[in-house]
């Protein structure tokens, strides 16, 4: 489960707890139930968050080496920082991502994903195959991203090489070749990170003005470029593809019976890009009755919880609107819980509503592939096509 948690197993039978070792021997306490993994995550003194970014396959010295080289350090920012620091950091990057400025995205959002389903639909119409995440998903959010936090023009295929790189050297089972190759990515766009982060205005200029540290505003936008535009754009990818096979869904959307904000919310619990999050118990103490020694790494399971027959009338099912389907965590809870959540939100809901009429009467001819990975699902392709 630990490198797969979707799919078949996180419909499985499984305990509220149970440690699992992973592919080099160490052992990680794996949480399931809902209300664990929300204690787990809103209680930041007893389950700090200080491992949530560390290579889950040690990083060899060499492809240290090549880091080094590009003078990459990555000090606790956001996710992983459980430092005095955290909320004034967080609350400079809210306000980029405040809901007001959110919502003043949505029309050029729209248009363009217009123009995008007005061009995919005259090539399925031809019969030609089309790939809905790198003809529509792949690149939205980091266009978005890029207008709300000012980042400068960059190939967006640099940049989604680098994302991926960087999920998948620190959260992937790998051998050394794959990390060196992958430090190598990562190194060469952290230097173009940190040159932007000394003089480039927006997010990056704000962090400087209130004092912080170059290496403090590289972290930053190192993680929004990975957790702010590529968890998202797999969401996108992963919800088109659940709901090829919801026709009902799709059906009630074209009625007005459905909300596309209920659909939304149902496609994050049963298909969260984020599968899990870690956090480190820093004393000794108890979860759910069971001891957890100091040190000990813990795996909250987010898509587990989602599923939760505590929490959701009907775990498996895709009902938008269903009693407890907002529940859910894939944005995490607590001191730390996702600052692009209603981002993504609007994102996704302006996808559902222009973007599901492409999937009436098609077959998947490709179906999202996800690689192994301990967090994120990292879909690579979704195409369809119309007999």
């Amino acid at each position: 489960m630990l490198f797969r948690g979707w799919g078949e197993s996180v419909d499985g039978p499984w305990p509220d707890q149970a440690t699992v070792v992973d592919h080099v021997g160490v052992p990680h306490l794996v949480v399931t139930r809902h209300a664990l993994v929300r204690q787990l995550l809103t209680d930041p003194a007893t389950f700090r968050p200080d491992n949530a970014l560390d290579a889950v396959t040690p990083i060899p010295v060499a492809a240290l080496r090549v880091l080094a080289g590009h003078r990459f350090r990555l000090p606790p920012t956001l996710a992983n920082n459980s430092g005095a620091s955290h909320p004034e950091i967080r609350g400079i990057v809210a306000d980029a991502l405040h809901p007001d400025r959110v919502a003043a995205q949505q029309p050029w959002l729209t248009d363009l994903v217009r123009r995008r389903v007005t061009r995919l639909a005259a090539a399925l119409d031809a019969g030609a195959p089309v790939d809905l995440y790198a003809e529509l998903a792949a690149d939205l959010p980091l266009l978005v991203l890029a207008r709300l936090v000012e980042l400068p023009d960059a190939p967006v295929g640099a940049v989604k090489d680098f994302a991926r790189a960087a999920l998948e050297l620190f959260w992937a089972p790998l051998d050394e070749d794959r990390q060196l190759a992958l430090a190598a990515e990562v190194g060469r766009f952290h230097t173009v990170l940190r040159a932007f982060a000394a003089t480039g205005g927006g997010l990056a200029a704000r962090l400087r003005a209130a004092g912080h540290s170059p290496d403090v505003v590289v972290g930053a936008l190192f993680f929004l470029l990975v957790a702010g535009q590529e968890t998202t754009s797999q969401f996108l990818t992963l919800l088109l593809h659940r709901l090829t096979g919801e026709p009902a869904v799709r059906a009630g959307l074209r009625a007005g019976e459905v909300a596309v904000a209920d659909v939304v919310e149902e496609g994050l619990r049963l298909e969260p890009p984020i599968v899990t999050w870690r956090r480190v118990a820093a004393v000794d103490t108890t979860l759910g009755g069971t001891p957890v020694a100091a040190g000990t790494s813990i795996v909250a399971w987010l898509a587990r919880a989602g599923r939760d027959p505590e929490v959701v009338a009907a775990p498996g099912e895709f009902r938008p609107g269903q009693r407890g389907s907002r529940r859910h965590l894939a944005f995490g809870a607590g001191a730390h819980r996702c600052v692009g959540a209603q981002l993504a939100r609007m994102e996704a809901a302006v996808v559902v509503a222009e973007a599901t009429p492409l999937l009436d009467g098609v077959t998947v001819v490709r179906p999202p592939w996800c690689p192994d990975n301990l967090t994120f699902r990292m879909p690579d392709a979704f195409v369809i096509r119309r007999p």
